[in-house]
């Protein structure tokens, strides 16, 4: 069930794969919600309004953050790469957003973190969210800044945040990993509706999966979010298995959480 507990959410990254997947489930949360992407993500339905910014740009973060209560922030880039677009969108980025959120007093953000955060513990593990994180990557490296980003501005301003380390959202999983860290799109919006409308969210880390059978993530510290999952990747298993081969356990994208992310780059 989605609860309108807030009158205008902004939707940073609405014009990417989650954004698009979540922009016709969120009217579901709230009367307006605001879009915000570097490029257009459409015209607006009746319930939307659209505000272009690049999160580099903190003037116009400040706009875009301007008047809305809450924030669904699933911007910035979401794979692997160069060290400077990853600086300036997921690093100044995220702080221009806390910033604009502090000035505007909007004190409730889901921020879409990744579970590349804690890439490099092995797949023969279950962590927690009291585990430190151990990232696969720079992409991985930013947003355990965003979280620890997000901390401080809780701590110091109480800015309430809810750290999503997003698995696998597609609307199926692609390969036998994903049979541990997939999230279906309607778990994804389950998920970000349990974090806008839990009365007491605080500072919290979740992990962002589906109610799979194999899992390597352990969301029982969250369990005052609320969130349910009623999907799972098990009815796509068979499947999985048919079309994919059998894993080489010498093949450090298999020994480790991360998968591919950890023997991606370096950059030059």
């Amino acid at each position: 069930m989605s609860l309108k507990n807030h009158r205008k959410i902004l939707l940073t990254g609405a014009a990417g794969g989650l954004g698009q997947a979540l922009r016709q489930r969120l009217k579901a949360n709230c009367e307006v919600l605001r879009l915000s992407d570097r490029v257009s993500p459409g015209e607006p339905a009746a319930f939307e309004e659209v505000v272009l910014a690049d999160l580099a740009d903190a003037a116009a973060v400040s706009e875009m953050v301007r008047g809305v209560d809450a924030i669904v922030h699933m911007g910035g880039m979401s794979v692997e790469g160069p060290f400077g677009p990853i600086l300036q969108a997921n690093i100044l980025g995220v702080y221009n957003l806390y910033e604009a959120a502090r000035v505007h007093g909007v004190k409730r953000v889901v921020f879409a973190s990744t579970n590349h955060v804690t890439g490099f513990y092995r797949q023969s593990e279950t962590i927690t969210a009291d585990q430190p994180a151990r990232p696969d990557g720079l992409y991985g490296v930013s947003k355990a800044f965003g979280e620890d980003l997000s901390r401080f501005y809780f701590d110091r301003y109480g800015i309430e945040t809810a750290c999503v380390r997003i698995g696998s959202s597609f609307p199926e999983p692609k390969d036998r990993r994903m049979l541990a860290t997939w999230l279906s799109f309607d778990d994804l919006h389950r998920l970000i509706t349990a974090c806008l409308s839990t009365p007491v969210l605080g500072h919290t880390i979740i992990f962002g999966m589906s109610d799979n059978a194999v899992t390597w993530w352990d969301n029982a510290q969250a369990r005052h979010v609320g969130y349910v999952p009623q999907d799972s990747s098990d009815v796509f298993r068979d499947a999985v298995y048919a079309r994919t081969a059998a894993p080489d356990l010498s093949d450090p994208a298999v020994q480790f959480q991360g998968g591919a992310f950890v023997r991606t780059g370096p950059f030059t």
